[in-house]
């Protein structure tokens, strides 16, 4: 694939084979700008350049880095713009992974919880159930 996205324009299905991103993707990301204009053929199809399939390709890993679209659009111009300082790119990218790593110690506290709860959660015939008491109390009281 990647010779015919060399060799000239391609259509949706090939972009979208090229990037490894879907073709309703690739429509998505094109309507919020990430891909600029994209040339069409007379009869109105999209025509994708290998600059666009390699921006799908940007946008595609960004996106399994868990970069929210606003940080791609935003990555994206940067990438685009040779002029860029670096320390753009950092500063977006260090933001991004002081919010992962928020998440995560926010997942990690969850885990603790809900261990906690099924440790003391007999799971036999008695109605008595801490998981569902922790629900109800809706407190997150946590041990």
């Amino acid at each position: 694939m990647k010779t015919a996205v060399a060799s000239g324009p391609v259509n949706i299905g090939q972009a979208a084979r090229a990037s490894g991103v879907s073709a309703k993707m690739v429509r998505h990301y094109e309507a919020l700008g990430l891909l600029g204009a994209v040339a069409r053929s007379d009869s109105g199809y999209r025509q994708y350049t290998a600059a666009d399939v390699h921006t799908l390709r940007f946008i595609k890993r960004a996106r399994e880095l868990g970069f929210s679209m606003a940080e791609i659009a935003e990555l994206v111009s940067l990438w685009h713009d040779r002029a860029r300082a670096s320390a753009d790119v950092k500063r977006i990218a260090q933001q991004h992974l002081g919010e992962l790593e928020e998440r995560i110690a926010a997942l990690m506290d969850m885990q603790r919880t809900l261990r906690n709860l099924l440790h003391h959660c007999h799971g036999d015939a008695r109605p008595e159930c801490p998981i569902l008491d922790d629900l109800a109390a809706g407190t997150g009281q946590r041990s």
